[in-house]
């Protein structure tokens, strides 16, 4: 253990949490120390469990007044490194798993307060067992927590029609790097009294702050829903049938995603039980998701009038219209299990990007011709949100290529695909956040007053810089 951590602040933490709520055997430690894709893994002293935010504010005081960095930590899903420790072995790991408690739900006012740690599946059950919708829905939600996915703003399958975490949040609870709370639960739409400070720590990576608690917005359950999966004729063709589809009724769409033909020949290959109802591979594939409140929204003839007008254009090649919620459920698992897919394939490299939606199918032709130039062999992997411009430029290893070969040219990879957004007026970092994987980047991104701002503000919250450092922030 570091001379860092004295036994005296250890043995304060220790009466502070008890038992449970401080970790400090290596094996206990194993699991918070590498982050998910195992892209980063660090070292610890110790993880700290607390139970409450008042135990919370007890232990950051503590370790605010010995100067010890601090490290939230979530679900630990990010995929850019932002919740593990660095190999110093000096900074302290804060888990929330353990305030994970639903503080109040109310179908009238239609707000859930959550703790930071819940699971957002278990928030997605809990608005629907009283009757309501939690929309925000992402790969990783079995594991994902509240306070991780408003710390990194994530978006997610229904950004097209719900948008990210901050339009999900109403209010939030805090506790700053000195120990104080701030109690911004209000459940108001309309509040405007100042510096709206709840959008400071959405988004922050947990550099300001512990969000601890947070009022999530809550909507009517859908009564009516399709689920399509549709071979599309190339990148254009799918932009032109979300057009199709949003000038018809754009309340109605829910999700538009877009999958490459290799990418679905992964899952067909590689998932157990994977398979594609359609009944010839294609280089392109969209799955279209609507749904309404309305029990007499008429979906499905909306669905298929805007398929047979797609399909007389040329747009569409061939579509698959799911008749029950297990086929629904089955041509969704296409989509989720892409990365599952890409990582059974081999080495990839990922690029979380976004760029104006009109532009998203220039993105997905010059950066493949990019990194086919950059790595002969290589082959790319687009898919995801395509109604809301935010697409996964995945890079999948050429075949017979040496994985960490492949991974040693990440950063060329990256910059060959940035150099491509930001042309088209783009962003490097759509949903998943900087962490520490794209830190080096902020510079030349965001650099002038915008980011002398950011820093400001960093110093003037955290002015120790004990709140997650070494993330979001060069």
């Amino acid at each position: 253990m570091p001379d860092d951590l004295s036994p005296p602040l250890l043995d304060r933490l220790s009466a502070l949490l008890g038992p449970r709520g401080i970790l400090t055997e290596a094996a206990d430690l194993e699991p918070h120390l590498a982050d998910w894709r195992l892209l980063y893994r660090g070292r610890t002293p110790c993880v700290l469990r607390p139970a409450s935010t008042a135990e919370l504010a007890e232990a950051v005081r503590l370790c605010a007044a010995a100067g010890m960095p601090l490290v939230p930590q979530g679900g630990n899903t990010s995929m850019v490194g932002g919740a593990t420790p660095d190999e110093g072995g000096r900074q302290i790991v804060v888990s929330l798993g353990r305030m994970n408690r639903i503080r109040d739900l109310d179908p009238l006012d239609m707000t859930m307060t959550a703790e930071a740690g819940l699971v957002l599946k278990a928030a997605q059950d809990a608005a629907a067992g009283a009757g309501c919708l939690f929309p925000l829905s992402l790969g990783a939600e079995g594991t994902a927590t509240i306070g991780g996915v408003l710390s990194t703003n994530a978006g997610g399958n229904t950004t097209v029609r719900y948008g990210n975490a901050r339009e999900l949040m109403l209010g939030l609870e805090v506790v700053l790097p000195d120990g104080q709370v701030w109690n911004g639960l209000r459940r108001l739409r309309k509040d405007n009294t100042g510096y709206a400070l709840r959008h400071l720590f959405v988004g922050a990576e947990g550099t300001l702050g512990f969000i601890t608690a947070a009022v999530l917005r809550l909507f009517a359950r859908p009564k009516e829903s399709e689920v399509a999966l549709c071979a599309v004729r190339d990148e254009d063709a799918a932009l032109a049938l979300f057009r199709r589809f949003r000038d018809r009724d754009e309340t109605a769409v829910r999700a538009f995603e877009y999958m490459s033909g290799t990418g679905v020949g992964f899952y067909a290959r590689l998932i157990e039980g994977g398979s594609v109802p359609l009944a010839t591979p294609a280089d392109h594939y969209v799955l279209v998701d609507l749904a309404s409140t309305r029990p007499d929204a008429g979906l499905r003839p909306l669905l298929e009038a805007v398929l047979e007008e797609a399909l007389e254009a040329g747009d569409v090649l061939d579509a698959a219209i799911a008749e029950s919620e297990a086929q629904r459920a089955a041509i969704w698992r296409i989509r989720e299990e892409h990365p599952e897919a890409q990582k059974r394939e081999g080495a990839s490299v990922k690029n979380d990007v976004s760029v104006p939606v009109s532009r998203v199918p220039e993105l997905i032709r010059r950066a493949s011709e990019a990194c086919r130039r950059l790595i002969p062999g290589v082959r790319p992997v687009p898919f995801g949100h395509l109604g809301d411009g935010n697409i996964h430029m995945n890079l999948q290893q050429p075949e017979g290529m040496d994985p960490a070969a492949f991974l040693a040219r990440s950063h060329d990879i990256m910059d060959t695909v940035n150099e491509v957004v930001r042309d088209l007026g783009g962003s490097f970092s759509a949903e998943h956040g900087i962490g520490r994987l794209k830190m080096d980047m902020m510079e030349g991104w965001r650099g002038g007053p915008e980011l002398a701002v950011m820093q400001r503000i960093k110093a003037a919250i955290d002015p120790q810089g004990i709140m997650n450092p070494g993330k979001v922030l060069p």
